[in-house]
């Protein structure tokens, strides 16, 4: 608040100016919403003001008694007109209107947010709402349907309730996260003779090296809770596992996967991907992940960019191994070398961090401890 312009006992006129406020932009003054004697001044200097905050009470008349609901006078910041986000900017909004949003499939791309900046509320996303009930239709014209038939034959495959949810979440994290993927290669050649030593799959033995490298760097290991403004650290490794199926890419989680043996974790892992195949996972084995890993190597994938799985702050997305030249010792010689991604939330972790992070997670693979394969 800038100044206020007047005081208790003063007659104000409808639309009088009654103080001035700054925003990081400009200064506007707030007018009155009504005529009548100031009764009290209910902000002083300095204070911060939002929209429904009373400024003052006063009366419509001189002598009457001010009534604390029928004459009170609430004059609050005039909101700026509703503002859609330019076009391929992320719309600025809170967790919980995110978590609204998701939960009614309503892309917050198209709604208009009326606070500072363009930022959609609570309120914004309820009258959205309501419009589209009303016949309104969104502010943003939805996206022309397109006859694919008139240029040749085409199937129609419904698309079912588990992939909408899918693309709620992942659009979700691509509006919410702005996310930077670290890329590199690590030389799995002696870890992959280690594999075939034992029964073990390579996800096995990445969940050990990722969780020996969660605990070298806790924030990867974190959520960002925005609404209360801190970062989260979990002292828990919770890891999940993506699953590809028939109906899409589920994400069941391991708990507490650094008190697990290898066998344990193996174990575990197969027995949860068989019910993430057969659909028959409870939310509970859902729930609860501090950090996901991405395995596509078994699939002859390369590098990738995975998404981020809100609410965690990063990913690891693996690749197929290939033999490639090294040079070992001096001397170029034929190496395993698996493509490494590191997706992260760029709100909480830097590139350093992350360029640490993806140094000491090839050493891991590189430098596998042998006697963790021990049954």
């Amino acid at each position: 608040m800038v100044n206020i312009l007047v005081k208790a006992g003063d007659t104000i006129q409808k639309d009088q100016p009654i103080l001035e406020l700054e925003t990081e932009k400009a200064v506007g003054s707030i007018p009155a919403s009504a005529t009548g004697t100031i009764q009290q001044i209910r902000v002083k200097l300095g204070d911060k003001i939002s929209a429904g905050t009373v400024l003052l009470t006063l009366t419509e008349s001189a002598g009457a008694t001010p009534a604390p609901m029928a004459t009170q006078a609430v004059a609050a910041p005039v909101k700026p007109a509703a503002v859609l986000p330019a076009s391929g900017v992320s719309p600025a909004a809170s967790p919980t209107v995110r978590r609204m949003a998701e939960q009614l499939g309503i892309a917050l791309t198209q709604v208009p947010g009326s606070a500072h900046g363009g930022r959609i509320t609570v309120e914004d996303l309820r009258a959205y709402i309501q419009n589209l009930q009303t016949g309104g239709g969104a502010t943003k014209s939805a996206p022309a349907q397109i006859d694919f038939a008139k240029f040749g034959p085409v199937t129609k495959k419904p698309v079912s309730q588990l992939r909408k949810t899918i693309a709620r979440r992942m659009s979700a994290s691509w509006a919410a996260v702005p996310r930077v993927t670290q890329f590199d290669e690590a030389d799995i050649t002696a870890l992959n003779e280690l594999r075939k030593k034992t029964k073990f799959t390579l996800t096995v033995f990445a969940i050990k090296a990722v969780v020996q490298t969660l605990k070298k760097h806790r924030l990867f290991n974190s959520s960002f809770d925005e609404a209360a403004g801190e970062i989260v650290l979990k002292e828990y490794f919770h890891i999940g596992i993506a699953v590809d199926t028939e109906h899409g890419l589920m994400v069941p989680v391991i708990r507490d996967a650094d008190k697990k043996s290898m066998l344990q974790l193996a174990k575990e892992l197969e027995d949860l991907a068989v019910k993430t195949r057969e659909r028959k996972l409870t939310n509970e084995q859902m729930q609860g992940g501090s950090f996901t890993i991405s395995n596509q190597g078994g699939i002859g994938s390369g590098a990738f960019t995975p998404i981020v799985n809100l609410p965690e702050v990063a990913i690891l997305g693996l690749g197929r191994g290939v033999l490639k030249p090294a040079v070992v010792a001096g001397k170029i010689e034929p190496r395993l070398l698996m493509p490494v991604a590191i997706s992260y939330d760029h709100r909480v972790i830097d590139g350093g961090s992350a360029a640490r992070f993806t140094v000491d997670l090839v050493a891991a693979f590189q430098n596998f401890d042998a006697k963790e394969v021990q049954i």
